[in-house]
């Protein structure tokens, strides 16, 4: 009997938004990319843009132009603009020699720049430094790929500036660390990952600007009008409940529970993942900064996770 073959390495599934004006440069991106499975998702607007960020989880962002710039640097700047967007190294290529061009793309704030004819070896080196730059200094969280803590007050601290109305929600999965232990960190980190997916799919499809956050571990942060609080709570967690039970052995699943060991060493039962959402409404100016918040969220958190299952919770006292 012949030995089986070796499998092949499964290539990384990798994501790039790409606007082309009178030019084709896919051929050179999959050469560059060769050993990713490269999927392009081609926009010709800001807003179409913005709902390919939404949609997928992007690696990078190309515009590449050969006559018109114009276009090219307001979607740049627009880009530049969103909070989702801002993140994502974004490079333009222009095969021209006109150097106002070059010099337009740097004022806003392109991520690489490649003008002139193409560059095959040149192009592959700097694109593999600006991913590898981009994934180390980013203030991205590398499971969920949406902002982290530094990114969330920033946008806390700009809508309590603007004076706008809001409402904070702080999402933590109930007994997460036992189900991590008992099953190891591989399939927890899927759940992680299920969870931003749910959480991201449910907030934009219901507020198209809102914002998702993820604090680290199994808390996020998503911001929302203070009237869609109920609606999109009840949602995410009716869509948790009927998904999670499936990140289970057979066997588990259907007794409802899991024995593990708690944090001294002692066996102990754990009931299914749950969900618990902090709320906290800003209204009328009620806070002055990310961290006033912060702390009420997090008290209220605590006191949410005493009750069974999955639940939201409305902070309805003004701050202290």
């Amino acid at each position: 009997m012949l030995p089986d073959h070796p499998k092949k390495p499964r290539k990384n599934l990798f994501n790039c938004a790409l606007y082309q004006d009178k030019i084709d440069i896919t051929s050179h991106l999959q050469k560059a990319f060769a050993d990713e499975n490269l999927q392009f998702h081609f926009f010709n607007s800001s807003q179409e843009l913005v709902r390919c960020c939404k949609r997928y989880p992007l690696d990078l962002i190309v515009i590449a132009v050969k006559s018109e710039f114009e276009k090219a640097y307001f979607l740049i700047m627009e880009a530049k603009h969103q909070m989702f967007l801002s993140i994502i190294p974004l490079v333009l290529y222009y095969p021209g020699e006109d150097r106002r061009v070059y010099q337009k793309a740097l004022e806003c704030e392109a991520d690489e720049l490649f003008v002139g004819p193409w560059d095959e070896p040149g192009f592959e080196a700097r694109m593999k430094m600006l991913l590898s730059r981009s994934s180390r200094d980013l203030g991205v969280n590398p499971s969920s790929r949406l902002p982290g803590p530094s990114m969330i007050e920033k946008k806390i601290n700009y809508l309590i500036e603007k004076g706008m109305d809001f409402a904070v929600c702080y999402m933590d999965i109930d007994n997460f660390k036992a189900y991590n232990d008992y099953y190891g960190y591989h399939y927890g980190d899927k759940v992680i990952r299920l969870v931003a997916q749910i959480v991201r799919d449910i907030v934009f499809d219901l507020v198209p600007d809102g914002f998702i956050g993820h604090v680290g571990g199994d808390d996020f942060i998503f911001i929302i009008p203070y009237q869609k609080i109920d609606i999109v709570c009840s949602n995410i967690i009716k869509t948790f409940d009927r998904i999670i039970p499936y990140k289970y052995k057979e066997k588990d699943r259907l007794r409802g529970k899991i024995v593990a060991k708690n944090r001294f060493e002692q066996d102990e039962v754990y009931p299914l993942l749950t969900i618990s959402i902090a709320v906290l409404v800003c209204q009328d100016g009620a806070f002055s900064h990310a961290g006033e918040m912060s702390h009420m969220l997090a008290d209220l958190k605590k006191y949410t996770k005493k009750f069974a299952g999955s639940n939201y919770m409305i902070e309805r006292r003004k701050k202290y």
